[in-house]
C-alpha cells in the first residue's frame, strides 16, 4: 500500500509540474490545472467504521454511481476554487447543498493566469517569443532556398564534365 501511494505522489507531482510548462503558462487559450481534491481522500466509512462499498461498484475498486457523483461535485468545486486555494480532500456527504456555483467576483474556471499567482511572468511571456516564429520560418525559408540552388549547382557542374569510362577502350 505505501509502494501504491508513494507510486500516486509521483504521479501527481509530476502532473503538478506539467502545470508550469511555458508552452501553458503563455497561452490564454488553453491552461493545465491540476485540481488536487483527491490528495488528501479517506475511503468514506459507514455506521460500523467499516469502509462504505456503496461508494464502490463490484470490484471494490472503480466507483459506482455514487462515487462518481461524489468525484464530480468535488472536481467541479476544484475548479471553482483560485489556485493555491484549492481543497485537497472529500468529505463524501452525498449532498447536492455543497455544490458550488460561479460567484459574480469570479464567474469563471480558475487558472495559474487568472489566480493572479504569475502575473509578471505571463505577461511577459508572450512578448518575449512573439518574434521567434517569423524569424524561424525566414531563416528557415532562406537555408532551403540555398541548399537547394547550392545542390543544383553544383549537379550542374557534375553533367558539364561527365567522366571519363574505362569501356570506350577495345583491344
Amino acid at each position: 500500500l505505501q509502494e501504491l501511494k508513494q507510486m500516486n505522489w509521483n504521479f501527481q507531482s509530476g502532473i503538478s509540474r506539467l502545470s508550469y510548462w511555458p508552452q501553458y503558462l503563455q497561452r490564454e487559450d488553453f491552461a493545465v490545472v491540476v485540481q488536487p481534491f483527491f490528495q488528501n481522500t479517506l475511503v468514506p466509512l459507514n455506521s460500523r467504521g467499516s469502509a462504505d462499498l456503496t461508494f464502490f461498484s463490484e470490484d471494490c475498486f472503480h466507483f459506482s454511481e455514487r462515487g462518481h457523483a461524489e468525484m464530480a461535485i468535488a472536481l467541479w468545486n476544484n475548479m471553482l476554487e483560485p489556485v493555491g486555494q484549492k481543497t485537497t480532500s472529500n468529505n463524501f456527504t452525498h449532498s447536492r447543498t455543497k455544490l458550488k456555483c460561479p460567484s459574480p467576483e469570479s464567474p469563471y474556471l480558475h487558472t495559474l493566469r487568472n489566480s493572479q499567482l504569475l502575473q509578471d511572468h505571463s505577461e511577459a511571456g508572450p512578448n518575449v517569443l512573439s518574434w521567434a516564429v517569423p524569424v524561424a520560418a525566414g531563416g528557415g525559408l532562406v537555408l532551403g532556398v540555398g541548399t537547394v540552388m547550392a545542390w543544383r549547382a553544383l549537379r550542374g557542374h557534375q553533367r558539364e564534365n561527365p567522366p571519363i569510362s574505362l569501356r570506350t577502350m577495345s583491344f
